[in-house]
């Protein structure tokens, strides 16, 4: 994976703007593997491994694709992230809150697609809560040249801080556009990646 020249290390605000604890955010690159399934039978949603092959995330909308609410939950079910559906003007966004969202929270993340229509990839703008600056653009996930399973988190500078594509076997086999690989910098807070990954997917009507 090439990474920008000019990428800079994220601050804590970026990598983490929930404030939480750090027990997401790793020194190292991880490497995760998506199965776009739920644990549950018959539910509908993605169950997220580690490097280990241990479940770390999961999602589960119990036989209701597309709804209007996900929760991002842990191994153990602990929820991480509540992703609302919004409707704005013409195209809808999805914003991301911290746990179950209670009443009067503010939100983490939007994702939203761009407005503009170019020849260029298909992009999503991602606008990250800073110091309640909820107007400054930090990522942009854009698609990749040939299906929407494959894009990329970028930060401002191109900087890429994540990437998801087909996953391939040790022999070089891809497999079905329901496995996927999704790579994570080091020093970024990895359930934020997943609940932008997450969005994406809702976007294009994934899960």
């Amino acid at each position: 994976m090439k990474i920008h020249p000019q990428q800079v290390t994220l601050s804590p605000q970026h990598c983490n703007p929930s404030s939480k604890s750090n027990d997401d955010i790793s020194s190292t690159r991880e490497v995760f593997t998506l199965w776009m399934k739920s644990l549950i039978l018959g539910g509908q949603g993605c169950t997220v491994y580690d490097s280990n092959g241990r479940v770390a995330y999961r999602v589960d909308n119990y036989g209701t694709k597309c709804c209007a609410k996900v929760f991002l939950m842990d191994s153990h079910g602990n929820v991480l992230l509540t992703i609302l559906k919004k409707k704005f003007r013409l195209l809808p966004r999805w914003e991301g809150y911290k746990d179950e969202k209670k009443k009067g929270a503010s939100w983490l993340f939007q994702v939203q697609k761009c407005w503009k229509f170019t020849k260029k990839p298909l992009e999503c703008e991602v606008l990250v809560s800073l110091d309640n600056d909820k107007k400054s653009t930090v990522f942009k996930i854009e698609k990749g040249k040939t299906e929407f399973s494959s894009c990329s988190i970028v930060d401002r500078l191109g900087g890429r801080i994540a990437e998801m594509k087909r996953k391939q076997s040790e022999g070089g086999v891809i497999l079905g556009n329901d496995v996927l690989t999704l790579v994570v910098e080091a020093n970024v807070d990895q359930s934020l990646i997943m609940g932008l990954m997450l969005a994406y997917s809702l976007i294009h009507s994934r899960i």
